[in-house]
């Protein structure tokens, strides 16, 4: 779990290193192939998930991969995608129970998946025998080889404001999506964390956060409708928030 960081990094780096070429205007068609050369590279050695953009993963697709449903922009090669898979059934049952509207599709073929999520900033983890809890509206894609399971927080239900997530256990790839740019916590038995559950993205396997409630917490300093929840975070891991809250689907 320690990887996050300079997973983040990383990520932060290939987008620096694009963004002085987005910023120019283009002045002619030949302006955009030179872009698309640098955007799409063409590497046998590129990682099964990367990002061309900070807002675009591609994903080397040989087999099958799991992305969230509504999410494919572009592909080449052979694909075939099933609403209706293991996947999509199991997520539809995820969505009657917790009013989320995380769906997962499959994709299966050969050939590269490009995959995004309404502008969301994408980061990708790759996990080896950890695990993560993810908001099911994070979560934008996950290789075949990665389990997941629904869980919830601290027993808490759809009453608490949707307090519903995927528990993605490795190894292998996974892609999550924030509004902006997200901040890492780090989390310690002395140095415990409070986070609203909107805007609560992630967090490592290790931690075990509690629901907890404050009249004026979301009155005082959410930007909700007035629900009370908190999420209390204790243990050793990280917390991802982004500064923005997640409006759940009805």
């Amino acid at each position: 779990q320690g990887d996050w960081s300079s997973d983040v990094c990383s990520s932060r780096s290939q987008m620096s290193n694009l963004a002085s070429h987005q910023h120019n205007t283009i002045h002619s068609t030949h302006d955009f192939i030179e872009l698309a050369r640098k955007q799409e590279v063409h590497d046998p050695n590129k990682p099964v998930f990367s990002l061309p953009t900070e807002q675009m993963l591609e994903i080397q697709v040989n087999g099958k991969v799991f992305v969230k449903h509504g999410g494919m922009a572009a592909y080449r090669g052979k694909m075939k995608f099933e609403k209706n898979s293991k996947a999509g059934f199991t997520t539809k049952l995820l969505s009657a129970v917790t009013g989320e509207g995380a769906k997962l599709m499959k994709v299966e073929g050969q050939g590269k998946c490009f995959v995004c999520d309404n502008g969301k900033k994408l980061v990708v983890l790759k996990l080896g025998s950890e695990e993560v809890v993810v908001n099911g509206e994070d979560l934008i894609a996950l290789e075949e080889s990665v389990k997941w399971a629904v869980c919830t927080v601290g027993g808490a239900g759809s009453m608490s404001g949707g307090l519903f997530h995927l528990r993605v256990t490795g190894p292998g790839f996974i892609c999550i999506g924030t509004h902006f740019d997200p901040m890492v916590f780090a989390v310690s038995p002395e140095n415990p964390l409070v986070t609203d559950p909107q805007t609560t993205v992630c967090w490592s396997g290790t931690l075990k956060p509690e629901i907890k409630t404050d009249i004026g917490f979301k009155t005082l300093i959410g930007k909700g409708s007035g629900e009370t929840f908190q999420m209390y975070f204790s243990g050793n891991g990280f917390v991802v928030v982004q500064p923005y809250e997640e409006v759940l689907p009805h």
